[in-house]
């Protein structure tokens, strides 16, 4: 298969995840099991767990360029793997939490108030962006076009590393206000 032919074909799978993914996890946000009659204890476990998961993340994504800076592709390859395991992980967690729990709302006052909400909206809008990125950059490597590859992973290494960074400064300012 031609390298170029392997881009296309995974074309129409990027853009469909790319949709279906934000809209399936806008929809759940708002579903909570108990509306349909299924009593679950709340898992309100997840989110240190999926927080850490985000800055396990951030930390293979880091792992992995320096990998790639040292010539080590095997490595690299493993890791950008394993981050799109982890980035899975962390967002069936979070469905998960969210479709059993009431959000937790920010009770931070002031200028700390604006700064969380820049963090959250920056962070939900980049975890939308970054999925395409991810998939292009993924495949563009499967498809050994790393001249094409380098040019996308320039852009999604910063924005990914974004994410999972500020996924774990936003727990971190609402956890004070989670229910116990």
């Amino acid at each position: 298969m031609e390298d170029n032919t392997l881009e296309k074909k995974f074309s129409k799978f990027i853009i469909a995840v790319s949709i279906i993914i934000p809209v399936v996890v806008a929809i759940l946000f708002g579903v909570k099991l108990k509306d349909f009659g299924v009593e679950v204890e709340p898992l309100s476990f997840l989110p240190p767990i999926y927080a850490t998961t985000n800055g396990i993340t951030a930390v293979v994504l880091v792992w992995a360029v320096l990998a790639i800076k040292k010539g080590n592709q095997k490595l690299h390859e493993r890791l950008m793997t394993f981050a799109i395991a982890l980035s899975v992980a962390f967002l069936v967690m979070y469905v998960a939490y969210h479709m059993t729990s009431d959000s937790t709302k920010y009770g931070g006052e002031g200028a700390l108030r604006y700064v969380y909400f820049f963090i959250l909206i920056t962070h939900i809008l980049l975890s939308i962006a970054i999925i395409p990125l991810v998939l292009i950059t993924y495949v563009r490597a499967l498809a050994q076009r790393f001249d094409r590859h380098r040019k996308i992973a320039k852009i999604t290494f910063p924005l990914w590393l974004y994410v999972a960074v500020t996924g774990v400064v936003v727990y971190l300012m609402i956890s004070p206000y989670y229910a116990h």
